[in-house]
């Protein structure tokens, strides 16, 4: 659907701000793509925006339909995984697991079934199904020694699924696996295998603030001591003072 010039500019606009945003601040690019979505309702790419930005906010019902207009208008399986990761939102793992049985998957291209395992491996957890799920992850693309967009995340949801079960070993491996495979960190695998080893991470800054402050700290405390004594000494004075004057007084008198 073509959009007059000045509309397209204003909805293109929305668009990008929503792509701009929609992973530091999803809540803003979910109020981009509602502009978007009033301004032109009957694009495909408008309504698959808005069901990001919506399924980004856990809004999943609602970018579930926002899924689903999009693909009537293009005919398109590409938003099937995600799709299908909203049922698993929506507390419907059951649902999630029918559709990766459908034959729309073996229209997806090899990221998209990846990512169709990924979520059907999830749905397995929802259910209580860890032995199921590890088996689902388990496929050539694991096996494969090739490193692809979706790699890492495959390699982390098979070792977490892993450490569930109670195989901790083959987790800490997988977590490792996951972390080479990992350049943009994309994933929190070291964390994840530092946490396995009984490793605390320090914050060195914060101690050298620490310590720097520490000799500020104790100067000021030495003065304020210092200051008491003296405070402590004038008064001691002052009494003596009183005390000859006094006496001096008596013996005038006498």
């Amino acid at each position: 659907m073509s959009l007059p010039k000045t509309l397209a500019e204003d909805v293109a606009r929305n668009l990008v701000m929503v792509a701009r945003l929609i992973d530091e601040d999803p809540d803003q690019a979910y109020a981009y793509s509602r502009i978007a979505l009033r301004l032109a309702s009957r694009v495909a790419a408008v309504r698959e925006a808005a069901g990001f930005a919506a399924y980004a906010t856990q809004k999943y019902a609602e970018a579930l339909a926002e899924f689903r207009a999009s693909r009537r208008m293009t005919g398109s399986v590409e938003l099937w995984p995600v799709m299908a990761d909203c049922e698993r939102g929506l507390g419907r793992p059951e649902r999630a697991m029918a559709m990766a049985g459908e034959p729309e998957v073996q229209k997806l291209d090899k990221a998209g079934q990846v990512e169709m395992r990924l979520v059907a491996a999830g749905a397995r957890r929802d259910m209580g199904q860890i032995d199921a799920a590890i088996v689902t992850l388990q496929s050539p693309e694991l096996a494969s020694s090739a490193v692809h967009s979706w790699t890492p995340r495959l390699r982390y949801a098979y070792a977490d699924a892993l450490l569930e079960a109670g195989r901790e070993d083959e987790a800490r491996e997988w977590f490792g696996k996951a972390l080479e495979a990992d350049k943009d960190g994309a994933t929190d695998a070291s964390d994840r295998l530092a946490a396995l080893d009984g490793v605390e991470f320090v914050d060195a800054l914060g101690d050298d603030d620490e310590q720097s402050d520490a000799p500020a700290e104790a100067a000021a405390e030495a003065r304020n001591e210092q200051d008491d004594d003296e405070d402590e000494q004038d008064d001691e004075d002052e009494q003596d003072d009183e005390d000859e004057q006094d006496d001096a007084d008596g013996s005038a008198k006498a």
